[in-house]
């Protein structure tokens, strides 16, 4: 019998990889956005798993997670895994902490759960060898996960067994920004918050813009370290390398 699998949020990137995955694995995928929100539990219908993903810096992660719990629980959805982030129990970001609270709540769910906590995505930089242009230090330490490599794991958990209960950090390789501006050929600018929140912030939502300042100084003081070991295991595969000269 093919497995259908409803993904809540499934017409964005992170969506969009994971259906592929599943359809490697010749999976149905029901991609669940807006539009299916007056009625979550008749698109969740006849799904065996859900894949959740929250809107980026979504307001109410958690009110958002538990409708979605509601819904599965109504439609008679036996998994569910929640893209969480890693480290989501950071104090000093807003949109992590929404996280670490919707993933509370997928903790009792009483739902077969499984979290994904993948670092930074590597697609999240541009890679062209123009300017990588960030608000922090070049030379913070990150776990960058790959976005082709995490949809492989979700897909990975969402089918087969031995996943119920566990959470799993997610990271392709080690790096820092200025690692990734050197393998593309490009060069790295590093400009300050206020002049972020001039230029590339002055459209966002107020919220929006502050969570993301935050984030920025975190990052600065920090990085996000994730280990690399999870996701080589899960993927009984090295994962995406970062190609430096």
């Amino acid at each position: 019998m093919t497995a259908r699998v409803g993904i809540v949020g499934g017409r964005g990137k992170t969506g969009r990889g994971v259906a592929a995955a599943l359809a490697v694995r010749g999976a149905e995928t029901i991609a669940i956005g807006r539009a299916e929100w007056g009625n979550l539990a008749g698109a969740l219908a006849g799904c065996g798993a859900a894949y959740v993903i929250a809107p980026n810096m979504h307001a109410d992660e958690q009110g958002y997670v538990a409708e979605v719990i509601a819904a599965a629980q109504a439609a008679g959805v036996r998994r569910l895994v929640f893209h969480s982030v890693a480290s989501p129990y950071l104090p000093e970001m807003p949109h992590h902490l929404g996280k670490a609270r919707a993933e509370h709540l997928v903790r009792r769910s009483g739902l077969a759960w499984s979290i994904l906590q993948p670092g930074a995505y590597l697609q999240n930089f541009a890679l062209d060898g123009s300017t990588v242009r960030v608000a922090y230090r070049a030379d913070a330490p990150f776990g960058f996960a790959d976005l082709t490599d995490v949809a492989e794991v979700a897909a990975g958990v969402l089918l087969d067994s031995g996943h119920d209960g566990a959470t799993y950090e997610l990271a392709s390789f080690a790096a820092t920004v200025a690692d990734l501006a050197t393998a593309a050929g490009a060069d790295v600018e590093v400009v300050t918050p206020e002049e972020w929140a001039r230029a590339d912030g002055a459209g966002l939502d107020v919220r929006v813009r502050d969570w993301l300042l935050a984030m920025f100084a975190y990052y600065d003081r920090h990085g996000l370290p994730v280990g690399t070991l999870p996701m080589r295991v899960l993927l009984g595969r090295p994962p995406r390398a970062l190609a430096r000269p």
